[in-house]
């Protein structure tokens, strides 16, 4: 199972992730990705749907028309881990 990232480890990383912020009162990160439409929303969910699966590690989220609201934590691991971080990168490169 992945290790909780610290405080140190977990500031740091969100200076590296763009638009990713804490969630307040839970150790997550959440972010809004806007697209141009629903095609274009449900398509990038898919590919990161078929992403999350092969990591194992899967997020929550939810999707109105054209916006995907997503919330990142490793529920095993009680808070954020390296897992999160590396799929939040994932998600930002497949949405450009």
């Amino acid at each position: 199972m992945p290790k909780r990232l610290g405080a140190d480890a977990r500031d740091e990383a969100l200076t590296t992730l763009s638009g990713w912020k804490l969630v307040e009162g839970r150790e997550a990160i959440a972010k809004r990705f806007v697209f141009r439409d629903f095609s274009e929303a449900f398509g990038w969910m898919t590919r990161v749907a078929l992403l999350a699966e092969k990591m194992d590690h899967h997020p929550e989220w939810s999707n109105v028309y054209k916006i995907v609201e997503v919330t990142l934590a490793t529920h095993d691991a009680g808070g954020l881990t390296e897992l999160d971080v590396r799929l939040a990168r994932a998600m930002d490169m497949m949405a450009g």
